[in-house]
């Protein structure tokens, strides 16, 4: 049935378009004169045109002529092998006209969606914003912004374009996305860098979700129910900002997906299975395994009670053992529990480029992941913690205030923490036999658990062997 009205849709866009003065070739909004392309990969540029209309796509970077034919609904793609880094090419598409793409670099490219923290601007409010508004130009960073659309089903084009980086242009983008692609243009030298930034403040994760894949999951199906049924901010219904700000860009050929979302997900004890399925669908559809790095939700005095962020904070650490190829940023250090919004959004972007320029590039960036729980041992009334990432651990205060430990019984107590070697010794005078552990366990915990590369330690609670 929704096959039939997109087909009827496009049909009747086709009919209109042979009627009309406006050219045969049509492009969706993702290709347009300053755009990046993924380099060294072959990439999908897909469009409309008249029924059973040849096309024939030339691009400068190549001698070679693709050539094809539109289906019974006017669609055709062509698939075009990319080089090494470099441009700025043009790309010609000819049927019964002709249209020019200008200005096109082959470099890296980047999804980035989420909420408000994602879509947060230099404009909106950002540390030292004046100075990093006014050292933004930077010709080989192309950003493109999707603008805020809605759909009961999944859309065929959205809005936006792209536009080379200059201070005009970057006070108006995700400052996360920017800085993350800042970081990629420092180590990767004369690579261009693109950024797609799809997010919308106050989204919660299933709006992000196809509604299809939701309905097959149970999960996930009660976790919608449970997740913000009306705001007057932003959309609520599953699927809907998916079907208009995603689908349409599914076959752009991207590197890898940066996100930043949670905080309208708090009190959801199913967290990281709401995650793991966006990235699973979003996989699928794009028949591509790539990267997906987050942002863990900072600490804030969440509605609801003393733990609703930091739960979704812990469902945020454990979907690293669930899903593949995914990595995390922690903040807690440089966000302020006062605001919603920290305003501290470089080192956000800079941390999630040292984990891709290690990760995906093969940069030697160090340590750049933050101390992640891995095990907690007893021996009688002494436990003993592991953790990933622990080289060089170390408490700010040289004591950390933050464990806590719980008997048979479930009440945590406060509890004594020391380090010895790059483990953590925790013990309880009120926990003879202790079965449960857990470290920063509060919506406004801010760690004080640092490794040497000065990155903070993850909320947990855990079991204990």
């Amino acid at each position: 049935m929704r096959n039939n009205i997109f087909s009827y849709l496009l049909i009747t866009a086709i009919c209109l378009l042979t009627n009309s003065a406006m050219a045969n070739v049509m492009l969706p909004a993702c290709f347009t004169d300053n755009m990046v392309l993924q380099r060294n990969s072959t990439v999908k540029i897909w469009g409309w045109a008249i029924t059973n209309e040849e096309i024939k796509l030339t691009a400068s970077w190549t001698d070679e002529t693709f050539t094809t034919k539109t289906n019974s609904n006017g669609r055709w793609a062509i698939e075009v092998p990319t080089t090494e880094a470099g441009g700025p090419y043009t790309i010609n598409i000819k049927g019964y006209d002709e249209v020019s793409i200008n200005n096109v670099m082959l470099g890296e490219v980047w999804l980035c969606s989420g909420q408000s923290n994602m879509e947060w601007t230099p404009n909106a409010g950002i540390d030292n914003a004046e100075a990093e508004i006014a050292a933004a130009n930077y010709p080989n960073i192309r950003l493109f912004t999707v603008n805020k659309m809605t759909s009961e089903y999944p859309q065929l084009d959205l809005k936006g374009k792209w536009q080379v980086c200059t201070p005009e242009t970057m006070k108006h983008f995700s400052a996360v996305a920017y800085f993350f692609a800042q970081r990629l243009k420092d180590e990767l030298k004369n690579v261009p860098i693109g950024v797609m930034n799809s997010s919308w403040g106050g989204t919660a994760a299933e709006v992000w979700i196809p509604k299809p894949y939701i309905e097959l999951s149970p999960v996930l199906t009660e976790a919608a129910k449970k997740a913000p049924q009306e705001s007057e901010w932003c959309p609520t219904e599953p699927g809907s900002t998916y079907n208009a700000m995603i689908h349409p860009l599914v076959g752009y050929e991207i590197a890898g997906v940066l996100w930043y979302q949670g905080e309208s997900n708090c009190g959801s004890g199913v967290y990281n299975k709401t995650l793991g399925g966006l990235v699973d669908s979003w996989r699928t559809l794009w028949n591509d395994d790539f990267p997906f790095y987050y942002v863990q939700i900072a600490p804030f005095k969440y509605e609801g009670g003393d733990y609703q962020g930091v739960g979704v904070r812990d469902a945020q650490r454990k979907m690293l053992d669930e899903v593949p190829n995914t990595d995390m940023v922690v903040i807690s250090d440089v966000s302020t529990i006062e605001d919603i919004h920290p305003q501290n959004k470089k080192p956000v972007g800079v941390r999630l480029g040292n984990i891709a320029l290690k990760k995906v590039y093969g940069k030697d960036m160090g340590l750049v992941d933050s101390p992640l729980f891995e095990s907690a041992k007893a021996d009688g009334k002494t436990v003993t913690v592991s953790f990933k990432y622990d080289d060089g651990l170390y408490f700010t205060n040289k004591k950390s205030e933050m464990f806590e430990l719980a008997g048979e019984d479930g009440t945590f107590y406060p509890a004594k923490a020391k380090i010895k070697g790059n483990k953590v010794i925790v013990t309880s005078p009120e926990v003879k036999k202790p079965v449960q552990i857990r470290y920063a366990w509060h919506n406004t915990a801010q760690a004080d658990l640092f490794n040497k590369a000065k990155l903070p330690a993850s909320s947990f609670k855990a079991a204990i062997e």
